[in-house]
């Protein structure tokens, strides 16, 4: 049938339409990927700078592909808007660690853990701290990194993976995502820009809750906050979000301040028992200075006793010289400070020539006289010996002629001048003694020395110094003794003494002392020793007492392992513990003093 058209059915185009368009509608979300895939390939944003995220992007774009066509356009723009934000934090990923302080490291780090109130409180003790966060040349310890901000809500579903308040409050910790605030933290040239949330901060502080939400509220989206440091804000931060506390040597005294700043009291309360528990005579007058400035009466109280006990070593630490000079002013009136009248006035010239040197001008007498001020009449030149005063200060050209002259007539004249300077000498701390045994014996079993060891171990539940031991001497008549005194703690010796005794043959104990005063933290054990080499034949304790109370201290005695020589809590040697420590009479004889 050659001619012959074949007539293809009229209703033919409409079944192949129909079908096609089923099957393009079947597979929508394929198309729209492709299409997406040429989109971004032809038109690249410079934001992409890699093919993880070229495809983040359009996952985010789309809305996880399988969820797209079960949402409203509002809940895909909504989409949109959230991944745009995300994206623009990422570059935040590269913030500083907070974690990662430079600080003073005298001893190896280590991280204490303790709930308090629910509160996470982490310390990493490396040394006494430093003024304000100054910092050092010494290297940071190594320290696991925390997760860069941000981080935690870049999965669009983050909330999903966590399960209580607190974890979802910390993910927005340092988080650009939802906040409504920025501050500009730091010094000029040393700022760092920290994204905030208004609710937080003002259900954790009052200051912030005026600052945002009271009559005078501020308008602005961005604060500067140029007194703070950065890693301090960071830290109140931490705390407001995740009720966790991280205190760093270098940093803490500066997260006292904005503790105070902002008025989170139990930020400060934490902040102040760290630098409690890292105090020390070489630290001890620059943490009064700095608790002087905070209004803090119990880190002076602890303070004042360090450098009470340990003068000598307070006086001559380098953070001495960088004490204010009201702080000066009542070291120098203080009036039971251990040590003597000289050591004060060279700890006086130190800080004077630092003085001068912080205001450029020249380090002569004159002018160290001139920065001392009225300071200098609180040194009481007339109670150092005629040798120490000669010497010294009468040939540095820190007092006039006539002042020298008046001091050395009030030593050697029988008609003394009146002289601008105390003439009293300082009271000093008295010293107490814990008895340890109720009784001593010597007729049996009589104490006999052969090189070996006599030891004890002890802790207190206040803070003390311990100067020295009492030991027996000899029951067979007067004698001379060698003995080498050693105070311990975990092992390590923490001071050690040879000095020598003269027994008069009673049953009298004998005072052997330290060249300084030891610290004794409180619920510590700590072993005390004593080897002594003379006369065989001694007095022994009897009837000892595992716990003596005496007053405002409690002592507990335990037997040493490194005993050797029969010595335990029941008898032996070692009767006596020789320390200086916490007094109703010493408290309030500087009350005043404390109060300037």
């Amino acid at each position: 049938m050659k001619g012959r058209t074949t007539r293809i059915p009229k209703i033919l185009p409409v079944v192949v339409g129909k079908i096609f368009l089923r099957w393009i509608f079947t597979k929508a979300d394929l198309l729209f990927f492709i299409y997406r895939v040429f989109w971004y390939a032809f038109n690249t944003r410079s934001s992409m700078n890699s093919s993880v995220d070229f495809f983040e992007s359009l996952i985010d774009e789309d809305g996880r592909f399988a969820e797209l066509n079960c949402q409203e356009p509002s809940q895909r723009g909504q989409r949109r808007r959230t991944n745009n934000t995300v994206q623009r934090v990422r570059p935040l990923n590269q913030a500083e660690n907070i974690n990662n302080g430079g600080g003073l490291s005298l001893s190896p780090p280590h991280t204490i853990s303790q709930r308090e109130t629910g509160t996470q409180v982490s310390q990493c003790y490396s040394g006494p701290p430093s003024p304000c966060g100054s910092t050092s040349s010494t290297p940071s310890p190594t320290i696991s990194p925390a997760p860069p901000p941000g981080t935690a809500t870049l999965d669009p579903n983050w909330q999903a993976t966590k399960p209580t308040v607190r974890e979802r409050n910390a993910a927005m910790f340092n988080n650009q995502l939802m906040a409504d605030i920025t501050f500009v933290v730091g010094g000029l040239g040393h700022t760092q820009v920290i994204p905030a949330h208004k609710y937080v901060l003002a259900t954790g502080s009052s200051v912030f809750y005026a600052m945002f939400y009271g009559g005078l509220a501020e308008c602005k989206q961005e604060i500067e906050v140029p007194d703070v440091e950065p890693s301090a804000f960071l830290t109140l931060l931490k705390y407001l979000y995740c009720d966790e506390i991280q205190l760093e040597a270098d940093t803490v005294l500066s997260t006292l301040y904005v503790a105070k700043k902002y008025i989170v009291p139990h930020l400060a309360r934490a902040c102040v028992n760290y630098l409690e528990t890292s105090l020390t005579a070489k630290n001890a007058c620059l943490l009064l200075s700095q608790s002087r400035l905070f209004e803090e009466p119990e880190l002076m109280q602890r303070c004042w006793e360090v450098i009470d006990a340990q003068a000598e070593m307070a006086l001559t630490s380098e953070g001495f010289v960088d004490i204010d000079v009201s702080t000066l002013e009542s070291v120098l009136a203080r009036e039971t400070l251990n040590c003597k009248e000289i050591n004060l006035f060279e700890a006086a010239l130190a800080w004077a020539h630092g003085e001068c040197l912080r205001r450029e001008i020249d380090v002569t007498p004159s002018n160290k006289r001139a920065m001392l001020g009225s300071a200098i009449y609180l040194i009481r030149f007339p109670t150092m010996t005629l040798e120490e005063f000669a010497n010294s200060a009468a040939q540095l050209g820190i007092l006039t002629p006539q002042e020298t002259i008046d001091i050395f007539l009030h030593f050697t004249a029988s008609s003394k001048p009146i002289l601008s300077y105390p003439v009293k000498a300082r009271a000093g701390l008295k010293a107490q003694i814990c008895h340890r045994f109720q009784s001593c014996a010597y007729r049996s079993n009589q104490w006999r020395y052969r090189g070996r060891c006599d030891s004890i171990q002890f802790c207190v539940d206040k803070r003390i110094f311990v100067v020295g031991f009492g030991l027996y001497g000899s029951s067979n008549g007067a004698a001379d003794y060698n003995v080498k005194i050693e105070l311990k703690r975990l092992g390590r010796v923490l001071a050690e003494h040879n000095t020598k005794f003269f027994s008069d043959g009673s049953s009298n104990t004998f005072h052997v002392y330290f060249e300084n005063p030891i610290q004794i933290e409180p619920e510590c054990f700590y072993t005390a020793s004593a080897i002594l080499d003379g006369s065989e034949l001694s007095y022994f304790g009897q009837e000892g007492l595992s716990e003596v109370y005496m007053g405002t201290v409690t002592f507990q005695f335990h037997c040493s392992s490194e005993s050797t020589n029969g010595t335990g809590v029941q008898g032996g040697q070692i009767p006596e513990l020789i320390y200086y420590g916490p007094t109703v009479n010493t408290t309030m004889a500087n009350t005043n003093t404390n109060e300037d």
